[in-house]
């Protein structure tokens, strides 16, 4: 009988191994399309920098509450600020990023070009930084939100991990602490104040929003008005040209 050959075994082996780590890594993301999450990768990360900086009475502060009980000015707010083809993309806004290359290319500065999907995937399970192999395995988690996940989880994932100062994650903990309010009652100029920040959450603040804070909250009260406000989160992607 012939010996079978190394390749094959290596073929099987790599085949399980793969199948494996799409198991691993889609059961965690299946789960959280129905189970809040009791902390996040930057949550751990922001708490560990802190603690190595003498911090030791950081505290953070997060309150997780359902979609329905987010006025819908804070999802408007988010989408006008940090990806407003969220109601209709697949995870990846490939004209922003064509945008962003063709800029620094020219010589501008490389600016992010992240949706809301991919920085859910970012904040909830890895690490801060820009190396390749946390985008790579960035793109694989958005991928895998975007197949399990409908659009409204995901927001609602965002809206609850997003870092709006420091310490403060979710918009329930930042409308508590800036408005004394709780996140059902944020009015769209509150919701665009604390979407403002979402660039940088750590330089900028809401409770002391420096000029251009304001006239970011400002330009996103247009921008939400233009969109539609929240209904344009229920809309659907345009007709392809031509159809």
């Amino acid at each position: 009988m012939r010996r079978q050959g190394f390749g094959p075994w290596l073929r099987r082996t790599l085949l399980k191994a793969a199948l494996a780590w799409v198991v691993l890594t889609a059961l965690p993301v299946l789960v959280l399309r129905w189970v809040p999450p009791l902390t996040s990768a930057f949550m751990v990360e922001a708490k560990w920098r802190a603690l190595r900086a003498g911090e030791r009475l950081y505290r953070t502060d997060y309150h997780w509450v359902p979609y329905g009980r987010i006025s819908p000015q804070a999802g408007i707010a988010a989408v006008a600020s940090e990806d407003q083809t969220f109601p209709f993309n697949h995870g990846f806004d490939f004209h922003a990023i064509d945008d962003a290359i063709r800029t620094a290319e020219r010589g501008g500065r490389l600016r992010g070009a992240s949706t809301i999907t991919q920085q859910v995937a970012k904040n909830l399970f890895l690490w801060g930084g820009r190396s390749w192999i946390r985008k790579g395995i960035e793109a694989y988690l958005t991928v895998l939100i975007d197949v399990l996940w409908p659009k409204q989880r995901v927001l609602e994932m965002y809206l609850n991990i997003a870092q709006f100062g420091h310490g403060i994650f979710g918009v329930q903990a930042a409308a508590e602490r800036f408005f004394h309010e709780p996140a059902a009652r944020l009015t769209a100029a509150q919701a665009a104040l604390l979407a403002a920040v979402l660039p940088d959450p750590v330089h900028w603040h809401v409770a002391s929003p420096s000029p251009f804070v304001r006239w970011r909250q400002q330009w996103l009260l247009h921008q939400m008005r233009d969109l539609g406000g929240p209904a344009y989160l229920e809309a659907r992607a345009p007709p392809r040209p031509g159809r």
